[in-house]
């Protein structure tokens, strides 16, 4: 190696890799010229060897001096030259520091201008000679035994060197390349390709590897590769080949990718229709997973019954069944397309046409005829006019099949311009309709089910909601999409006694029919408890305590959230208890009416705990609502989101219900056309209630002491309000009533004794006393005096109860007005 101007190392040439040394002697075999690289090989400078004989180098590996050695060996090659003009061989000359180094060397008698003879003599190491000689062996051996294609060609391009596997490749023998180029070796047009890419190679130094091309003649593939040759100093001397027969390797290639794909088809229809629980969706999605892989054209025909989730057909398929076209796709559309395919269409069928053969026997056919195209329905069906149209040369009609049963057909068709289908297509589609087949039979099922649970949920709502007065009522359901099974979200409106009217919203944890169940029967228990009248929270608590009367199992269990509130217009008190649930939201008018705005608020309750949690009890918070508020009761699938905390929810909810109003039922409206982005495919419930009074004098109410004139006084001042009210022909009945209830507060409590006297949609009177315990309803005998208030107040009124205060108790009945 020596150093470039910069210190950078430089290539060596092959003679500075081999060092030759020259040396020049005498027929006496002194020395005339000593060169540089035998001093390199030796150690020997030439100022100690030049004028000496040479004979000591022959002599022991020791330190004497080269004059001191044997001169023996040197005499006999000296003979040899001055009798044969020349000499070879390998000697073992002695290095200066005593050490033999064994060189191979070429000499030569020779004579010079004035006719004296000289001998001239070159040596070379052994070693690296040797080492050069196993390279060069080592590369023919790899040449001659490799079983790929070797080429070497110079910088013209031409043959130098060419292995026996490449010139079997080519169809040569090895002599008839050398010398000559690809275009003059191979076929014409292939070997202007590959000259192409040699050049390319050759003057960039772009190596070209593994190159697929089809081989001379269409037989085959062939790997190329190119690499350019320089030498040790850079000079570019040519390219080097080397070329492989791959055939087998591309087409196994070849089919694994057809496999891939025909698995990447399978894959694909079963992403697009596993988790599809939309029969027309999945049938859709179905017939656009086979196009363009698998076909130009499809089609999904099912049993209209099957196709809006009935039952599975039980009968044999008859001219007179009704198949529907479900699903359809296409690598294009135009009219004749539209008139071949169009979804939710009838598709009608001969008796002995093809359809009929596939689907009363369940095996596949293959129509690769104009004859069988046109007999694969009915004679002069406009959809086969448009096949023929459309150029369509291949058909496959394949059964999908489930339960045993075939429910409907996977129609798939190419054109003349792809192969038409063979056996492997047959066996993949077989496959792919297999699978179908129970993926179409789920989405069957889950529709029905879902469907009989929605018509469950929805009989287990209210169907007419109470109007009382001072309220104004709107509602919503909104059922989970169809992606989702149904949720236990449920409302209620229940009218109380007074004119009061009970608000519940809730939500039943789970989907699908037990919810529905669950929900119906929570539904129940709380419009049957709300019958007795009793606070809010202690409704929650009895329906808590229920526990397991309410789930669809002991083991399952049951959880729900709820929230329950009554109003009473006459006092505009309203007390909410929560379960659970979520916050509600009051909307009261905002001070500048003139504005038509609002100010909603999320109400701060005690948030309680789920219903079918045991061991916890509930509060219960009473609020004054401003004439004119609005009630708000929702579930969650209102205000939830994906990825949302519920928190943004109910913010946008309450921001969205600041504005203004044109009325309950267009403010539910928007409320759902305005719903989350992204929300979870869930229920939703929504109860809005707009609360006010009473209109003014529609109420009186009167404390009587308890002493014996009470009952006297209370039947003239109940007398006179209902003659204030154009309410006379009442007054006979409820002056009576009101005499055996005060009388009976008389009788047993201590203490004032309230009066109460609502027009409403009825006329309501309460009776208050302090005393906590409900009387009890006895059965009078014959000669008994007394005992036979309650009855009377049974009989006459259309309905009476009893609820207790914070004080005591209320009796109170209702009679109807005239």
């Amino acid at each position: 190696m020596t150093d470039g101007a910069e210190g950078e190392p430089q290539a060596e040439a092959l003679l500075d890799m081999l060092r030759v040394a020259v040396v020049m002697l005498d027929t006496t075999g002194r020395v005339l010229l000593w060169s540089p690289l035998a001093e390199e090989v030796l150690g020997w400078a030439g100022e100690h060897i030049v004028g000496r004989r040479v004979g000591g180098l022959f002599g022991p590996t020791d330190k004497a001096a080269p004059d001191e050695a044997r001169p023996e060996q040197s005499e006999q090659i000296l003979v040899e030259l001055l009798r044969s003009g020349r000499w070879d061989g390998i000697l073992t000359l002695r290095h200066r520091d005593g050490h033999g180094v064994q060189v191979e060397a070429r000499a030569s008698l020779l004579v010079d201008g004035d006719g004296r003879p000289f001998v001239l003599a070159s040596i070379v190491e052994t070693s690296r000679l040797r080492t050069l000689e196993h390279d060069l062996a080592a590369l023919d051996a790899l040449l001659e035994s490799s079983p790929l294609g070797v080429a070497i060609f110079d910088d013209k391009l031409r043959y130098t060197r060419i292995n026996e596997s490449l010139a079997e490749l080519n169809g040569l023998p090895v002599a008839d390349h050398i010398g000559r180029t690809v275009v003059d070796v191979l076929d014409p047009d292939f070997g202007s390709a590959l000259m192409k890419l040699q050049r390319n190679v050759l003057a960039t130094g772009h190596p070209v590897v593994d190159r697929v091309v089809r081989a001379p003649g269409g037989g085959g593939y062939r790997s190329l590769s190119y690499h350019r040759l320089v030498d040790r100093l850079g000079n570019v001397l040519g390219v080097s080949a080397i070329v492989m027969d791959v055939t087998q390797r591309v087409v196994a290639a070849a089919k694994a990718e057809h496999a891939r794909s025909r698995l990447a088809l399978l894959d694909d229809a079963g992403s697009r229709i596993g988790d599809e629980l939309d029969v027309r969706r999945a049938a859709d999605g179905l017939a656009q997973a086979v196009v363009p892989a698998f076909c130009d054209f499809s089609g999904v025909i099912l049993h209209a019954g099957a196709a809006e989730g009935g039952e599975l057909p039980t009968a044999s398929y008859s001219v007179d069944t009704s198949m529907r076209l479900v699903g359809a796709g296409a690598v294009r559309w135009e009219s004749a397309v539209d008139q071949m395919l169009q979804p939710g269409s009838l598709v009608g069928f001969g008796e002995n046409s093809l359809f009929a053969e596939v689907l009363t026997s369940g095996r596949p056919r293959v129509i690769d005829s104009k004859e069988q195209l046109v007999a694969t329905t009915y004679p002069g069906d406009p959809r086969m006019r448009a096949a023929l149209e459309l150029g369509i040369a291949s058909v496959m009609v394949l059964p999908l099949r489930a339960r045993g049963v075939v429910l409907g057909l996977l129609v798939v068709a190419r054109g003349k311009d792809r192969e038409p289908f063979d056996s492997d297509d047959l066996t993949l589609g077989m496959e792919l309709v297999g699978r179908a087949g129970t993926a179409l039979d789920n989405a069957r099922l889950y529709v029905r089910e879902r469907e009989g649970a929605l018509m469950l949920q929805r009989s287990l709502l209210p169907q007419l909601l109470p109007e009382p007065p001072g309220v104004a009522i709107a509602f919503r359901y909104l059922p989970a999409s169809s992606g989702a099974e149904i949720g236990g979200d449920w409302f209620d409106v229940i009218p109380l006694a007074g004119g009061r009217i009970a608000l519940v919203v809730g939500d039943v944890m789970g989907h699908g029919m037990r919810a529905a169940a669950t929900m119906g029967r929570l539904r129940t228990a709380v419009r049957t408890l709300a019958g007795l009248d009793l606070p809010p929270a202690e409704l929650l608590r009895r329906v808590n305590d229920l526990g397991d009367d309410l789930a669809q199992s002991q083991e399952e269990g049951w959880m729900a959230t709820a929230v329950y509130a009554v109003y009473d217009p006459s006092t505009r008190r309203c007390t909410i208890t929560q379960a659970g649930h979520l916050p509600p939201v009051l909307v009261r008018p905002a001070d500048s009416a003139g504005a038509g705005g609002y100010q909603a608020e999320l109400l701060d309750l005690p948030p309680g705990v789920p219903l079918g949690i045991g061991g916890f009890s509930f509060e219960t918070t009473e609020l004054e609502v401003p004439d004119g508020s609005v009630l708000v009761l929702y579930t969650d699938g209102l205000v939830e989101a994906r990825g949302q905390d519920i928190s943004v929810g109910l913010e946008n909810l309450r921001r969205r219900l600041c504005r203004p109003m044109a009325s309950l039922e267009a403010a539910c409206d928007e409320l759902l056309a305005t719903m989350e982005p992204g929300r979870e495919p869930d229920d939703v419930a929504l109860l809005m209630a707009r609360l006010g009074g009473l209109p003014e004098g529609s109420t009186a109410f009167w404390t009587f002491p308890a002493e014996a004139g009470a009952v006297r006084l209370a039947r003239r001042r109940v007398r006179d309000i209902l003659t204030q009210w154009g309410l006379a022909q009442l007054s006979d009945v409820t002056v009576l009533l009101v005499s055996e209830l005060v009388t009976n507060s008389l009788r047993y409590a201590h203490g004032p004794i309230g009066v109460r006297v609502v027009r409403g949609s009825s006329l309501l009177v309460e009776v208050s006393d302090p005393l906590p315990d409900p009387p009890r309803e006895r059965v009078a005998a014959i000669d008994d005096e007394g005992g036979r208030g309650l009855q009377l107040v049974a009989v006459a009124s259309r309905r009476w109860g009893t609820r207790h205060g914070p004080l005591g108790k209320t009796v109170w009945f209702e009679l109807a007005l005239p």
